[in-house]
């Protein structure tokens, strides 16, 4: 791990992380850009994940995202997800922003998490009542027990907005850091992608951690790469041994 970049981690007074779907793919997560398989593989998943599709086939939406929460209740976090919740107690000021809507950063420990694009395993009605429980034993998709709206997951779809106050938290996040991480990000789903060049916009240092280039890596201070189950874990390390050394 490059000297440079743990000395700049540990003298950070504020380090942004955006994850994407590159750190759930390393669950058993299959992201958006993956072929879909059994039932499913007739469809796009941008065929099924916008509002208009949910307006013309409701049941078939609903089905889809099921599916999902299954995949979803069965991974499990991986040493990048721990990696990560172990980093926000050893940095001074840490922010965690997820692209992913599958809850696994807060089950692998990290306390709090901006999940710009929701999260699929809670559900809100179309008219916006979110729902505490769910009965899947009638139609398909249930209606809200507060006002018989259809239900729908609780995420964002292609061509819906970010709601506002996590667009606000999350841009005062990066408008605030000195470093921002892009973490398994193709970024180039906006608005997110745009985050980066705001950070840099702001003075921030860049670090990119991906298997492959993207748009971010030329502009990245740091290109570290590999999957975030490996570089991760080694970043912790380092900054770890880092801490230990000064206070001995």
């Amino acid at each position: 791990m490059d000297p440079a970049l743990i000395a700049a981690l540990a003298g950070a007074r504020h380090v942004v992380m955006l994850t994407g779907s590159g750190t759930s793919a390393e669950s058993g997560i299959p992201t958006f850009r993956d072929a879909q398989t059994g039932l499913w593989a007739q469809y796009r998943p941008e065929d099924l994940a916008t509002p208009e599709a949910f307006e013309r086939n409701p049941r078939l939406v609903w089905d889809w995202y099921a599916c999902r929460r299954e995949l979803v209740e069965a991974a499990r976090p991986n040493a990048g997800h721990d990696a990560i919740a172990e980093l926000d107690g050893l940095l001074h000021r840490f922010t965690l922003i997820t692209q992913n809507v599958d809850g696994l950063h807060q089950r692998a420990g990290s306390p709090t998490v901006i999940e710009f694009h929701g999260n699929i395993m809670r559900s809100r009605c179309t008219a916006g009542h979110p729902a505490d429980t769910v009965d899947e034993s009638g139609p398909r998709p249930p209606r809200c027990r507060r006002c018989g709206a259809l239900l729908r997951p609780d995420v964002v779809w292609f061509d819906e907005a970010i709601p506002g106050d996590v667009l606000a938290t999350a841009t005062a996040a990066v408008d605030d850091c000195d470093v921002l991480f892009a973490v398994g990000t193709s970024a180039v789903v906006q608005p997110a992608a745009g985050l980066a060049a705001q950070a840099q916009r702001h003075g921030a240092l860049l670090v990119e951690i991906n298997p492959a280039p993207t748009p971010l890596t030329e502009a990245a201070d740091f290109a570290l790469t590999g999957p975030s189950g490996c570089m991760l874990p080694k970043l912790a390390a380092a900054l770890r041994t880092r801490r230990q050394s000064c206070l001995t």
